[in-house]
């Protein structure tokens, strides 16, 4: 076991292992909060979870348009300023969000933090696909799933208990570890943005405007291949996205399962990733991506539509299991898929569009999810999500029947054979 870490550790670059380290960092802030973030709003201002929605899809629409800024921006002045502006931004918002006393303030809130806080995303994906060759993003990526869990594991436990008695002093640990991902950030990742190539004996190229840059999405979007599988991707992620948004709410007032025991479903899915997903990422090696995604997303599946079904706890601990097999699957051929859609020059913007399989769904699903489990039977949710990932499992297979052959999608190690 030793062995094979070390063996692993000497096959990526130095650079990404500090990558890998203060993102464990940083999602251990996040992980004490974000979970119990749709419980905090219903708490203490005393809505639903409609209203809560409401503001959670406002963070999402804004951030829409802060990540195609973001990757514009990241395009033209490369990756590391964009991260630590969005450290040094989150860390302020996040305090404002634990002070502030009137619900009717969070809607402001939530439209400049969304619009500034995700500006940094596809800086964050387009370092990775700069540090790492194409033949090694897949595994990199399931490495930082791996470490990213290790964070779950303590993050939502400790974040658990401290919900029942403090809530703000989440606020304030996550804005202190923000800052101190800055400080690493600043002192020890250099810019990984790649040089403009210039031909021998060629002149220098006059550098793009800011215009051109942000005209560049045109290019992204006239990519159907690459526009499709997003679709794809947003009907999977609709549906993943309630673990994290009312399925705390869900287990509460349907269920009558506290935050600390939610918590804990959370660090199960964490534990799983932690033991298996280095297995599943050398598994995965040769695996034609599209058919992993069809096959991952079979899993999700299963997996939500069961919630609707079972009532007892450990029935929604087995759940979240099968969940995190086809989340152990999916996250990392999705990242890899996208940064190899993306020619070398474009990778911030093919990075931020792909953000939208993200942030398009977070703008309508969490609200309708909450409307769902405010008027209606509240299986109902899960019954759709079931259906919902059935229909992306198909989009999958039908893109791996018509792209599956294409050298960049061709895994290297069945291309070589």
């Amino acid at each position: 076991m030793i062995a094979s870490i070390n063996k692993i550790y000497h096959e990526f670059h130095p650079k990404f292992w500090v990558v890998v380290v203060v993102s464990f960092i940083d999602r251990v802030g996040g992980t004490l909060l974000f979970p119990f973030f749709s419980l905090y709003i219903t708490q203490k201002f005393g809505v639903g979870m409609t209203q809560a929605g409401v503001i959670l899809g406002m963070f999402s629409i804004f951030g829409l348009f802060g990540g195609m800024i973001g990757g514009a921006l990241t395009d033209k002045f490369g990756r590391r300023k964009l991260i630590l502006f969005g450290l040094v931004f989150s860390a302020l918002s996040t305090l404002s969000l634990g002070l502030v006393n009137q619900f009717s303030l969070l809607y402001p809130l939530a439209a400049v933090i969304g619009l500034l806080s995700d500006i940094a995303g596809p800086a964050h994906s387009a370092m990775i696909a700069d540090i790492l060759p194409e033949h090694q993003r897949q595994e990199g990526f399931g490495i930082l799933r791996v470490v990213g869990n290790f964070a779950w594991i303590i993050g939502p436990t400790i974040g658990g208990l401290l919900a029942k008695s403090n809530f703000f002093s989440l606020f304030v640990i996550d804005a202190i570890i923000s800052c101190i991902v800055a400080a690493l950030i600043f002192r020890l990742l250099p810019e990984t943005k790649p040089e403009v190539k210039v031909e021998a004996g060629a002149l220098q190229a006059k550098p793009e405007s800011i215009w051109k840059t942000v005209l560049g999405y045109g290019t992204v979007l006239r990519d159907l291949a690459f526009v499709a599988f997003i679709i794809a991707t947003m009907l999977m992620l609709a549906v993943y996205q309630q673990m994290y948004g009312t399925l705390s709410v869900y287990l509460r007032d349907v269920h009558a399962i506290d935050p600390q025991h939610y918590g804990y479903l959370m660090t199960t899915s964490a534990i799983t990733v932690v033991l298996f997903q280095f297995l599943v990422s050398r598994w995965l090696r040769g695996k034609a991506p599209f058919l992993m995604m069809a096959f991952g997303t079979l899993f999700y599946m299963i997996g939500f539509a069961m919630f609707g079904f079972v009532a007892t706890y450990w029935l929604f601990a087995a759940a979240i299991v099968v969940i995190t097999i086809g989340e152990m699957i999916v996250v990392p051929v999705s990242q890899g898929l996208a940064a190899n859609f993306a020619p070398e020059d474009m990778r911030g913007r093919y990075m931020a569009v792909f953000g939208l399989s993200w942030a398009i769904p977070s703008v309508v699903s969490l609200g309708l999810a909450g409307y769902i489990l405010d008027n209606f039977n509240p299986n109902l949710l899960w019954y759709i999500g079931g259906v919902l990932c059935a229909l992306s499992a198909l989009s999958y297979y039908a893109l791996h029947l018509r792209l599956g052959k294409r050298e960049r999608f061709v895994p290297k190690s069945a291309a070589t054979d």
